[in-house]
This record gives structure tokens, sequence and C-alpha cells, in this order.
């Protein structure tokens, strides 16, 4: 069950044969994925069924045992998260990875900080608030996302706030593929709807995504594809739509093995 995609340029990113076993558990077996630009995929299955290991081993925080990853047509060693960042691959954990005490713009460049002068050891560099802040608000106007104050702390945002943060983030920084977690868990329905918005604004501006979801109503809305795992194996693919939702349903919870 294969739902193809009709293009002349290699995936921005290609996953072969990826297999991953923790002692005597298989997380993966022999998994294959394309992802395209300017594409929304999502990675669907129950708990246990493989998601979070394979995203987990395209982010750099897991390796494979076999199998591998090719960015646009050429293998790639993703042997750790600081490795896939330099490849142009971010990701957004559930957790988001977010500092509560700092703002938007600190949040951003947590790690990446613009200091300067260059040939000072980076201990004695002065910081450049002014051109991060400055960064910061051009990645959001972009993609035309409003925080009520970029100067407060991300903690004191809301869940949907944060949650574009955490994307915008990613997608600052990204040069060719940003993963998702459950984006839009334990958001209401205003702020998962600024959260699907955003990812389709992504979508637009040509970037690739990834996104694990348990939200099937999210799922048809956004993604343009839907790889399926179920017991670490790839159960089906295919394009989301009124036909196709309940055969996805069935792949997800083994009904039609």
């Amino acid at each position: 069950m294969t739902a193809a995609v009709a293009t002349s340029t290699p995936p921005a990113l290609a996953v072969r044969g990826a297999t991953k076993r923790f002692g005597f558990v298989t997380a993966l077996d022999g998994v294959d994925l394309d992802l395209h630009r300017g594409e929304v995929l999502a990675l669907l299955g129950d708990n246990g069924a493989g998601k979070s290991t394979l995203i987990k081993c395209m982010s750099g925080a897991e390796r494979l045992d076999s199998g591998s990853i090719a960015m646009d047509g050429a293998e790639v060693s993703i042997h750790s998260p600081t490795a896939a960042r330099a490849l142009g691959i971010e990701t957004v954990y559930q957790d988001l990875a977010l500092f509560d005490n700092l703002s938007p713009s600190d949040n951003f460049y947590a790690g990446r900080e613009l200091a300067g002068p260059g040939w000072l050891p980076r201990s004695l560099r002065i910081l450049r608030r002014r051109r991060m802040t400055s960064a910061t608000e051009e990645v959001l106007n972009r993609l035309q996302v409003v925080l009520p104050d970029l100067g407060g702390v991300v903690g004191l945002m809301s869940g949907g706030q944060r949650q574009a943060v955490a994307v915008s983030r990613a997608a600052a920084f990204a040069s060719k593929v940003v993963i998702l977690d459950e984006p839009t868990a334990a958001l209401g329905v205003r702020e998962s709807r600024k959260v699907l918005d955003l990812i389709l604004r992504l979508r637009e501006q040509g970037m690739a995504l990834i996104v694990v979801s348990h939200a099937m109503d999210h799922v048809m809305e956004v993604a343009d594809r839907v790889v399926v795992l179920r017991r670490g194996r790839k159960v089906g693919e295919l394009t989301p739509s009124a036909e196709t939702h309940q055969k996805i349903v069935s792949l997800i919870v083994g009904g039609a093995d």
C-alpha cells in the first residue's frame, strides 16, 4: 500500500532498512521511508510501534544497528544530535526542551549564542542580544507567529505559544527537515489550530516535515502522506482522505494485518 510522490529530485530524507534492537526487543525491523521538500509526512502507530525510536535515530539520539539514512540522495552518518543539526535536521520533542526562565530569543539561541568579537576566547565574548532578538522577530514574523511579549519568559506563556516558540526555533535553524513529536498534545482547540496553521505555513515555505501524532483529525488535515508502523515494521503508506481514513485506523490497531 504505497502512496507515490511524483518528483524528479531525490528525497530530502530517505531511510532504508532501518533496524534497531534493544536487547531481545526489535524496535525497528527494516523500515523504509521517504520525505520530500514541501511535504508533511505523518508517522503513525500505536504505543510501541517504533515511532519514537525511528525519529530518535533520524535525530541522532540513537544509532541504527543496520540500515542507512540519506539526505538529498547522499548517504549520511547521524551519530549525535549535533551531527543531525549540522545536516539541517531539527527535532521538537513532546517536552519542547524550552528554558522557562528565558525569553523566546534566548531560547532560540541557547547553545548557539551570537557573540563577538571572534578573536576573543568564547568565555570573554559579548552576547549580541539585539541581533539575536531582531533575528528571532524576523523568524516569528515570517511564520506569522504572534507572541504577547517577546521580552517575557516562556514559562508564563500558554501551551500553544510555547509550542509555537519551539517549532519556530526548529524552523529557524533547520535547512532541510523538521521533526515534530506530538505537536498538539495537551493543547486546546484554539491553540491546536495555531500550531496546525504553523505547520502548513512551513510546508508552503518548502520545509520537509515529519509529524508524529495520535490526533487523527489533525493528521488528516495537514499530512500529505502517512506511514504506519506496527511492532517495529512499516505496515502501510497511504494518502490521507475520507476514503482511506478507516484503512489507516485499521493498520494502526492491527485490524488489517
